[in-house]
């Protein structure tokens, strides 16, 4: 156990440090500089209250762009190294390729947490000086429950990295995630609306996609609304842990059996 520990701790120490060697560490801080400067020196229509029309904007901002890495790392994890065949050294060694498989998915959630984790920081700030509201329950929980996303939308591109090629898996995750976040609550009443197939097709849709709308705490952060109960968010974080355990363990018996 100790040893497989080891293992799985340095290949994702790997996978970050190559994240960062490509400099995407430095796209990062320019994109969390987007974030920073309408909600510094923004104030709509010269109304002061308005300012929570610009803090949904970073929001939405932070969402798209850890879309943007989340999916980004993930897809780009296996197949440069398929390409550049840097993967035999690392087959060749005593490590199974469950083990390559979650190590490097670790390395890829810790990359790109870090990176929301910079977004969250500037936006908290920018709030905390123009409103005077610092940290508050609902931030926490509206960056934990973006964690949740995270956990599960990395996992499920790297499985698509591994059983398709890197744009298709990118453009059919990125359709999914949106899909999700934008029809996800409605599927339940578009299915009843249809008939015949079309009505087991959004039902399967509702029970077999990641519900990834479920982690938008987006509202309840802008309006300051109350704290989702913390039952329920440990709910969907046990969900999030469960589907992305499911896709690991379809991308580990991919890789397994693919060759190379």
């Amino acid at each position: 156990m100790k040893q497989w520990l080891l293992q799985v701790a340095a290949l994702a120490k790997l996978s970050v440090l190559e994240l960062y060697r490509r400099k995407d560490l430095i796209v990062v801080f320019l994109l969390a500089i987007v974030i920073l400067l309408p909600t510094a020196f923004f104030a709509p229509f010269g109304v002061s209250g308005a300012s929570r029309y610009v803090s949904e904007l970073a929001m939405l901002l932070i969402w798209l762009f850890s879309i943007i890495i989340g999916l980004g790392v993930s897809a780009r994890l296996f197949p440069p190294e398929f390409e550049s065949r840097t993967i035999y050294p690392l087959l060749a060694k005593p490590v199974a390729r469950g083990t390559v498989v979650f190590g490097k998915y670790l390395g890829a959630l810790t990359a790109s947490v870090s990176a929301l984790l910079v977004f969250y920081l500037a936006y908290a700030v920018l709030v905390g000086v123009r409103q005077g509201e610092w940290f508050t329950p609902i931030l926490f929980q509206a960056a934990l429950l973006h964690v949740g996303f995270l956990i599960i939308i990395t996992a499920l591109t790297l499985l698509g990295s591994l059983v398709m090629t890197p744009s298709a898996a990118l453009t059919l995750c990125a359709l999914t995630i949106v899909g999700m976040l934008v029809f996800g609550q409605r599927l339940p009443a578009l299915a009843a609306a249809q008939t015949g197939a079309g009505r087991w097709i959004l039902y399967a849709i509702h029970w077999f996609a990641p519900h990834v709308e479920f982690f938008d705490l987006r509202q309840r952060l802008v309006h300051a609304w109350p704290c989702v109960e913390w039952r329920v968010c440990l709910a969907v974080l046990v969900y999030a842990l469960g589907y992305a355990g499911l896709c690991l363990a379809l991308a580990g018996r991919a890789f397994r059996r693919k060759r190379l």
